[in-house]
């Protein structure tokens, strides 16, 4: 797993002062560890003052899920621009320097 971004630091802090459990808050930023998903989870907590440890799970479960599906889409729009690519020029690969 990657080293904790600067922003998954100040998660970490944030919820060590709300009072949760530090091996709830160390578990929470190893998972969101780029300061997308930790800013997420920082906005989300804002919102909220007092937040069950099982409803900062779920929304850390559900950023996980929306961080998989762009990394997916971003992989299939590289991929669908080769394939367009390759349709546009096709597949030569004779040098063409003469």
């Amino acid at each position: 797993m990657k080293p904790r971004s600067p922003q998954s630091m100040q998660l970490y802090k944030m919820l060590i002062f709300r009072g949760y459990p530090e091996s709830f808050c160390d578990l929470v930023t190893k998972n969101l560890n780029t300061d997308f998903t930790a800013s997420r989870m920082i906005g989300y907590l804002c919102h909220y003052s007092d937040l069950p440890p099982e409803e900062i799970a779920d929304e850390m479960l559900a950023i996980l899920s929306d961080r998989n599906r762009i990394m997916q889409k971003k992989e299939l729009e590289s991929n669908n621009a080769e394939w367009n690519r390759i349709l546009m020029e096709g597949l030569d690969t004779d040098d063409k320097t003469e």
